[in-house]
């Protein structure tokens, strides 16, 4: 019997949005609007992050440790640990704007949220990762662990976690330019980010583990973000060893 695979939307997205040599980059998709590359809730509170350095590595070494950590200690983090994760995933690292991890036309569509659990001297809630700034954001106060969990089909590390990333796409940042095949650059740009987050946290001794799958919708409805414009794409949780 033949396989039905080629009728999921998925490989036919990677069927109709590839390039070819002998046909013109064309599409219907008439004008897409340009939005602004930073992200901001200019009345949320803020909470302004230390500028620290990474600890100095053996680079083979920290690629060689790099695991799927889903196990915590019941500790907390530091602010200058948080820090160093989100400035190795996403910091500004030039003059020009350029961030630590590409992004396909330096275009930046993703968006990080923290969902604290035990940060030291933070309270509990969700924060917005103001990039330009290098500050975080708090949208909501309170303990969402619950409502992650159930939202990430019940998977015990967000639970056990200090805190989790959370990394939204704006979508029509890339699709401006990319049209069509912007959805593969976004996912390719995520997944760069969150590596970085991965070998950072190694670098700092914490366990960290990306998570790929859950209800998309009702992360976004934590999030407060519409699901169509900006929606959730990846998380990872981090904690201590």
């Amino acid at each position: 019997m033949a396989s039905k695979y080629k009728r999921g939307i998925g490989y036919r997205y990677l069927i109709e949005t590839k390039y070819y040599l002998d046909r013109p980059l064309k599409d219907d998709l008439g004008e897409i609007p340009f939005v602004p590359l930073y992200k901001t809730y200019l009345e949320a509170p803020k909470l302004y992050l230390p500028r620290e350095d990474l600890p100095l590595e053996d680079f083979a070494r920290v690629i060689s440790k790099r695991r799927s950590r889903r196990y915590y200690k019941k500790e907390y983090l530091s602010l200058k640990e948080i820090s160093c994760l989100l400035w190795a995933s996403q910091g500004i690292t030039s003059k020009e704007g350029l961030r630590a991890a590409p992004s396909a036309g330096a275009l930046y569509p993703i968006e990080t949220y923290l969902f604290i659990f035990r940060v030291e001297g933070v309270p509990s809630g969700i924060y917005h990762f103001n990039v330009r700034d290098f500050l975080l954001e708090r949208l909501a106060e309170g303990d969402f662990s619950q409502g992650l969990t159930a939202a990430a089909l019940g998977q015990g590390t967000i639970r056990r976690a200090a805190v989790a990333f959370v990394w939204t796409a704006v979508i029509l940042r890339t699709m401006a330019k990319y049209r069509d095949r912007a959805i593969r650059y976004i996912f390719l740009d995520a997944g760069h980010i969150c590596q970085n987050l991965l070998l950072a946290a190694t670098a700092l001794n914490l366990g960290a583990c990306p998570i790929g799958a859950f209800f998309d919708d009702e992360i976004n409805k934590l999030l407060k973000v519409d699901g169509e414009q900006e929606t959730t794409i990846y998380l990872a949780t981090v904690g201590k060893l």
